[in-house]
């Protein structure tokens, strides 16, 4: 096993993409997205419009090692600022195979 950082992301679907390039450009080697993730935070109930993708949220799940841990959380705090969301981290063990 190695050690790593496991990073989860909640952000408006419309900032999706520019997330997901953000992290590629951090040199995140992969994550998972679950698209119209609901719930509720500081701007209150997130349930979404299927129609026009506004008020959705997507989750996006990585892990990453301690080095990139910096570059991903510099580059999405400025996403999170402007459009919310949240971003945690925690210790996780990466089982290879």
């Amino acid at each position: 096993m190695q050690a790593v950082k496991r990073v989860e992301i909640v952000t408006d679907t419309l900032q999706l993409d520019r997330v997901l390039e953000l992290l590629d450009k951090a040199g995140v080697s992969g994550y998972t997205v679950i698209r119209n993730a609901e719930g509720k935070g500081h701007r209150g109930v997130r349930s979404g419009d299927d129609v026009t993708r506004v008020f959705q949220n997507s989750y996006i799940l990585t892990a990453c090692t301690e080095e990139q841990l910096e570059k991903v959380v510099a580059a999405v705090r400025p996403v999170l600022k402007r459009v919310g969301g949240m971003c945690l981290v925690s210790d996780a063990l990466w089982v290879l195979h």
